[in-house]
């Protein structure tokens, strides 16, 4: 199975976007095409609106809708047509929306109700949308629905065009700007769940809300350069994962990371700046590292080591237990086995596979016998059995007991010569030259190169006040460390993990496992959280 199901979703949905299926076309979405007050193929308009076409304000083509809302009662206010949708298609439906007033806001219904329109962004076009998967090959309605709010006078223009996809020629709506996706996975109730993006005087440029549960979306954002701030919101106040399912999100722009998130109370918030702003997309933490705004370098490093320092250390027979709550594999077989990285075939069958507790070790001859606690970080490299280092879930995993003593601690690294491969493709040999070090290295498949990465980073930060006595433990360590407790690796290792971290990208498995662990024993690991802190100290 893939990294599976996560990237694989997400690929198939971005594809099903570049090429929507022509059923599910809305007609006349451009509102070009009228019948005296009525627009072509809108066939439910309720009696608390009136339409008229509208040449003066118009986002494309040479007519929008004009929509004047007379009733507070939402019940009477649907602007609705019907469609025909796949089982299993993904289509992506916009509408572009034109305050007056302020005081109606409009509502995208795609199959239900879904985002709503900032009512206090007046006398600009905003668009609201929805990513929809469909469940059934069926008939469905789409459209919009209107909201009176606070100080509505009982009359009020609201105009619509280029409900997207339609039949007049349009698709997604292009973006010459800066294109994000904002991927969204609620957890069980989705519905708490909302976002915004704000820029920088506080209004929402883009937002949406109404999600189903246990369902993923992606949203696409389209901003132009500047500064913006963007908002998750539970309604509830207790985020979007963990014990009520396995909600987060992650905002990225141009393959990059700008935020992701899963754990937080009422909202979670990133400011960021896009452009030639000086230095690129730079993300600005809140919440869990609000005290990091601000920071890069070694002092971001610091700081972050300030936050995750006092963990609660829960002891190495522990392992055993977070083990059997949060190491199963729902993400490649999804067969709640235990998900060992060392044989783990992300692409085809495993070769074996360790029930929970059942098959932990023990005693081991040869690969498949057992799976033990992994110090992907030796333990050696830091004297052995010393807490809290020795118990550190955040780099101790769950792997097949013969290949972990293969591994040995030797360091990570790129094998040219083989001496030793496990099942799904782990390899012990001689260094690669162009990793700049010579010597015997253990290399993880591409799948798990990022976790291994990050987890190294991790160990960086939060040991920062001892890792630079750990150099001359061992003859591996004094390969690795380079005796600092700033940069901490030396120069090769440095420039390999920042290769594996942006090659294998934070996936779900990873977000879930770090809240885990951050539930476990009170620390998180800050570069699953904001990936782009690696780029910014390192």
């Amino acid at each position: 199975m893939s990294h599976g199901t996560y990237k694989n979703k997400l690929l198939s949905t971005a594809l099903l976007l570049g090429s929507l299926p022509v059923m599910a076309n809305v007609t006349n979405g451009g509102f070009e095409q009228w019948s005296g007050n009525t627009p072509a193929s809108w066939t439910t308009i309720d009696n608390g609106i009136s339409l008229s076409p509208s040449t003066s304000t118009v986002k494309n083509g040479h007519r929008s809708a004009a929509i004047n809302v007379t009733t507070g009662s939402q019940s009477n206010t649907d602007l609705l047509q019907q469609i025909t949708v796949e089982t299993g298609k993904t289509y992506n439906f916009s509408a572009d929306v034109y305050h007056t007033e302020g005081k109606v806001k409009a509502r995208l219904y795609v199959d239900g109700y879904q985002g709503y329109s900032n009512e206090a962004q007046t006398n600009q076009w905003q668009t609201i949308s929805h990513s929809y998967t469909a469940s059934s090959s069926k008939t469905i309605n789409v459209g919009l629905r209107f909201y009176d709010v606070s100080g509505f006078d009982g009359n009020e223009t609201v105009y619509i065009d280029n409900f997207l996809p339609n039949s007049d020629g349009g698709a997604s709506p292009s973006c010459s700007d800066n294109s994000l996706t904002l991927t969204l996975n609620t957890d069980n109730y989705g519905s708490e769940t909302s976002w915004a993006v704000n820029n920088n005087q506080g209004r929402a440029i883009a937002n949406g809300s109404g999600y189903a549960s246990n369902t993923q979306y992606n949203e696409k954002i389209c901003l132009a350069d500047g500064a913006y701030t963007l908002v998750i919101s539970d309604s509830y106040g207790d985020g979007m994962c963990c014990s009520l399912g396995n909600g987060s999100y992650a905002l990225v722009h141009a393959q990059k990371t700008i935020a992701s998130g899963a754990s937080f109370s009422n909202t979670d918030s990133t400011t960021f700046e896009l452009g030639d702003t000086g230095g690129g997309t730079t993300p600005t933490p809140t919440g869990y590292y609000v005290t990091a705004q601000g920071l890069t370098g070694y002092a971001l490093k610091t700081e972050l080591y300030n936050i995750i320092k006092d963990h609660n250390a829960q002891g190495y027979s522990a392992i055993w237990n977070f083990y059997d709550s949060s190491a199963r594999d729902k993400y490649f077989e999804n067969d709640n086995s235990i998900l060992d990285m060392y044989s783990e075939k992300p692409n085809g069958v495993d070769s074996y596979s360790y029930a929970a507790v059942t098959n932990q070790c023990g005693a081991y001859n040869s690969e498949a016998d057992c799976y033990n606690r992994e110090h992907s970080f030796p333990k050696s490299w830091f004297g052995g059995k010393v807490e809290p280092m020795n118990s550190d879930v955040h780099h101790i995993y769950a792997t097949d007991g013969y290949v972990n003593s293969k591994r040995s601690n030797f360091p990570f690294g790129e094998v040219a010569s083989a001496s030793f491969t496990s099942t799904n493709g782990s390899k012990l040999g001689s260094a690669a030259s162009s990793l700049n070090y010579s010597g015997t290295v253990f290399e993880p498949i591409d799948e798990f190169k990022g976790d291994f990465a990050r987890a190294y980073f991790y160990m960086a930060t939060r040991y920062e006040n001892i890792i630079g006595s750990w150099q001359t433990k061992t003859t591996s360590s004094d390969a690795v460390l380079n005796g600092s407790n700033n940069q901490v690796f030396e120069s090769w290792v440095v420039a390999m993990l920042l290769k594996w971290h942006n090659s294998d990208p934070v996936s779900q498995m990873e977000l879930d496992r770090n809240q885990a662990a951050f539930e476990f024993q009170g620390n998180r690991n800050p570069y699953i959280d904001h990936p782009e802190f690696v780029e910014m100290i390192w």
